[in-house]
């Protein structure tokens, strides 16, 4: 029992669920990549459609190498479409470009969790990459007071990147209901088309899900090699 709760069974199970969640993404995206959408539109249309419509016009539309890269950088005022998705006209690549003009929009009208998220980002940054060094020059010093102390400091730091990845969790869900809202109401997507779209974007959130229940896993076993 000991290897399961305190060793790698919790590690193993954590990489388990987000291999899982990877694979279902890319196994939907590809179910409806060549399934096109009634109108003949492609993803580079309907994104500039719904920045325009939002009053977005500044916000440029770049392809990006890759599959599945897409994202809206808030920095540059670009939405990257990738490879997988620019110019195609299948109800999946829509999806997902709607998906990614859902987060132009949120920072148009400052929405509060990506404001959040926005702010916490440095930290969270400084936590992923220095919690692991910390926390391993505690286990080395056991048994002294320093190393209890860089311990507790190091699982503080990976707790960051637990509340990023939570706060992360209704971004992307908004972001995701703001697309399918837009693609019925605008009638860019109809019927079928909107139900396969809806199936690309719950896959997608999945893997954040995923991301943040790995990462609990993870402290979990950390609080244990502390016992």
């Amino acid at each position: 029992m000991y290897i399961f709760y305190g060793g790698y069974g919790l590690l193993i199970l954590g990489l388990i669920i987000s291999l899982l969640a990877s694979w279902n993404v890319k196994a939907t995206f590809n179910r409806y990549k060549d399934k096109y959408n009634s109108r003949g539109i492609t993803t580079v249309q309907v994104a500039r459609q719904i920045l325009d419509d939002n009053g977005l016009y500044h916000i440029t539309i770049e392809r990006v190498s890759g599959n599945l890269t897409d994202h809206f950088d808030s920095k540059a005022n670009v939405l990257r479409l990738s490879d997988s998705t620019y110019d195609s006209a299948s109800v999946a690549a829509i999806g997902v470009a709607a998906h990614e003009c859902g987060h132009a929009v949120q920072y148009a009208q400052a929405y509060g969790p990506i404001k959040l998220r926005s702010i916490i980002i440095p930290v969270s940054q400084f936590g992923s990459k220095s919690w692991y060094i910390v926390f391993l020059i505690g286990l080395l010093l056991s048994g002294s007071y320093i190393g209890e102390v860089l311990q507790l400091v190091g699982i503080f730091l990976f707790c960051l990147i637990i509340l990023f990845q939570l706060i992360t969790l209704p971004v992307e869900f908004n972001a995701s209901h703001r697309a399918m809202q837009t693609l019925e109401s605008r009638y860019i997507l109809v019927d079928e088309e909107l139900v396969s779209a809806k199936k690309v974007l719950t896959a997608a959130a999945l893997t954040y899900v995923a991301a943040l229940v790995n990462s609990i896993l993870q402290l979990i076993r950390l609080l244990n090699r502390r016992r």
